[in-house]
C-alpha cells in the first residue's frame, strides 16, 4: 500500500509518501508546499492544491492521512489553517484517494509511545523508521509520521478484522 501523509499549513504544507508492506516500510518522497504570505488567502489555498495534486498524480498513492490542526488562541490564524486543511481534506478525495485523519496527539503517541513527545523526538523515529528517507524540513518529517501512523494504524485495523 502507498499512503501519502500530509502536514496543513498555509504558509508550508508537508507531505510525505511512503511504501507499506506488512510492517516494513520504505521511503519514497517527502517535501513541503509553500506559499507566501503576501498572497491572498485563495491563491495560497490554490497553490497548495495544486502541489497536492501534482504528488498525487505523480506518486500514486492509495491511502491519504492529514493531520487534525489543534485551534490557536488566534481565532484568523486558526480559520485559516483550518481552509488549508481542508483543501488537504478535498484534493486526494477529488482524485478517488480515500482520506483519514489523525490527532497530532496520537501521531506522537505511535512513533514515539507518548501524545506528549517533542518535534525532535518524532522526527528522529521518523528517520529511525525511514533511514534512507531525505528528510528535508520539519513539514516533511511531520508529513511521514502521518503516513507512518496511518500505515501502523490500518495494518492493525486489517489484523483485527482477520484479514
Amino acid at each position: 500500500m502507498r499512503v501519502l501523509g500530509i502536514d496543513p499549513g498555509l504558509e508550508h504544507t508537508g507531505y510525505g509518501v511512503i511504501d507499506v508492506q506488512g510492517n516494513q516500510y520504505r521511503f519514497v518522497a517527502c517535501g513541503r508546499i509553500s506559499t507566501k504570505p503576501s498572497y491572498a488567502v485563495p491563491l495560497r489555498l490554490a497553490v497548495i492544491a495544486a502541489g497536492l495534486a501534482e504528488v498525487i498524480v505523480t506518486h500514486k498513492p492509495e491511502a491519504a492521512a492529514v493531520e487534525e490542526v489543534f485551534v490557536n488562541t488566534n481565532a484568523r490564524s486558526s480559520l485559516k489553517l483550518g481552509q488549508a486543511r481542508g483543501v488537504c481534506l478535498l484534493v486526494p478525495s477529488q482524485h478517488g484517494v480515500p482520506v483519514a485523519e489523525y490527532a497530532a496527539r496520537l501521531v506522537k503517541q505511535s512513533l514515539v509511545g507518548s501524545g506528549r513527545a517533542e518535534k525532535e523526538q518524532v522526527a528522529h523515529m521518523v528517520k529511525v523508521l525511514l533511514p534512507t528517507a531525505k528528510i528535508a524540513s520539519a513539514d516533511a518529517a511531520d508529513a511521514l509520521a502521518v503516513a507512518l501512523t496511518h500505515a501502523h494504524h490500518a495494518a492493525f485495523a486489517r489484523k483485527v478484522a482477520g484479514v
